[in-house]
């Protein structure tokens, strides 16, 4: 849609300013790479992981290729295969229920809680009376908030399975002072651009405190391999490239400074939009959102995002069709209602510009056209 005359476009994420300021030294790591010749795993790749999992707090980080592909090699280190139950939640990106079914297993869905969107942990017990034979559970932590890991990994502790955080759009992110990745059993990451540590294309890691479930994963990200040419399962063929790891080495370095200038942007947003829109809070137990989206809860979302759209501002709903209701979860027979918060939420969401060069003039300019697209309240 075209853009009314005279305004400035404000997109929803312009990656273009970050590069400036990581531009020299992230062309002279890529050359230095090229000019190594060696781009598949190696020296790079190791001091990525070494540096990320002190970052997280985990004993032990392992490079892939996507934050998809980490997920499906949790399930795959954890022993989850056909038939098995995995409890998640339908208010997500469809990666977190397709790694489930990639490996054979079936998703079992818990419904958002609508101030956080993460899992309502106050239906955790229900579910799992409903489900004894849960083999492991897949907490989301959404748009950089963690989820309410404390319920999860009790419940898992008295039944001896898997916690595998989906920390995609988390890193830094915090629950109760500690960070996403270094909680659950495994916590699995994206370096998609758009993430808050962003690649040059697809990347992922994978977390944990378990030697055996490392040793592992770095078989199994590599046709399940620990002898070249002797393989013990089929695994995948899933490396972190040596160029990523380089880009990502550099953009480390500014990361906190990053997630930093996200809150304030957020903090400004939540001032200037009090009472016009639903502006969820960050609970007590996100002692770090970082926030990879902001998003706000709004009437009329639609009518919201065409007026924005009209006058220059980029935004995105994350996300329009809860999972249950996919296409591709048609033969499981989850109907309309089934999660309603999860639907609800689909209905109302919209993310708002959030990336750590905005200016506070671009921030005050969406909040006012939102206020008076609203008529200065919702």
């Amino acid at each position: 849609m075209a853009t009314k005359a005279g305004l400035r476009a404000i997109p929803l994420l312009d990656l273009t300013r970050q590069y400036q300021t990581v531009r020299e030294r992230v062309q002279a790591e890529v050359i230095r790479v090229i000019e190594s010749q060696r781009f598949i795993l190696g020296p790079d790749v190791d001091r990525f992981e070494q540096r990320f999992a002190e970052y997280c707090g985990a004993s032990y980080a392992i490079g892939c290729a996507s934050g998809t592909d980490a997920l499906e090699l949790a399930l795959m280190a954890a022993g989850i295969g056909p038939g098995d139950e995995v409890l998640t939640v339908p208010f997500t990106f469809f990666a977190t229920a397709g790694a489930i079914l990639s490996v054979g297993a079936r998703p079992v869905f818990i419904d958002a809680e609508s101030a956080s969107f993460n899992l309502d942990v106050q239906q955790l017990d229900r579910v799992l009376a409903q489900h004894p034979a849960i083999k492991a559970m897949i907490p989301v932590h959404l748009y950089g908030g963690c989820a309410d890991m404390g319920p999860l990994m009790e419940r898992a502790a008295a039944r001896g399975i898997p916690v595998i955080e989906d920390a995609a759009q988390a890193i830094g992110a915090e629950y109760n002072h500690r960070r996403a990745g270094s909680i659950g059993t495994l916590g699995c990451f994206s370096f998609f651009p758009t993430k808050n540590l962003g690649g040059f294309g697809d990347g992922g890691m994978l977390t944990t405190n378990d030697e055996t479930l490392a040793r592992n994963l770095r078989a199994l990200r590599v046709h399940g391999s620990f002898e070249r040419y002797i393989h013990q399962w089929p695994g995948m063929n899933s490396r972190l490239d040596a160029l990523q790891a380089a880009v990502l080495n550099v953009k480390m370095d500014y990361l906190d400074e990053w997630n930093r200038a996200r809150r304030r942007n957020a903090d400004l947003y939540r001032e200037l939009l009090s009472g016009v829109v639903t502006v969820p809070n960050a609970p007590p137990h996100q002692t770090n959102h970082v926030y990879n989206q902001f998003v706000i809860r709004a009437p009329r979302r639609d009518e919201l995002r065409t007026w924005l759209t009209e006058h220059g501002v980029g935004t995105e709903v994350y996300y329009p069709l809860p999972v249950h209701l996919q296409p591709a979860l048609a033969s499981f027979g989850y109907q309309a209602g089934d999660f309603p918060v999860s639907e609800q939420l689909a209905q109302e969401v919209l993310a708002l510009p959030i990336f750590a060069e905005l200016t506070e003039d671009e921030i005050t300019t969406v909040a006012g056209l939102i206020r008076e697209f609203y008529g200065g309240s919702a």
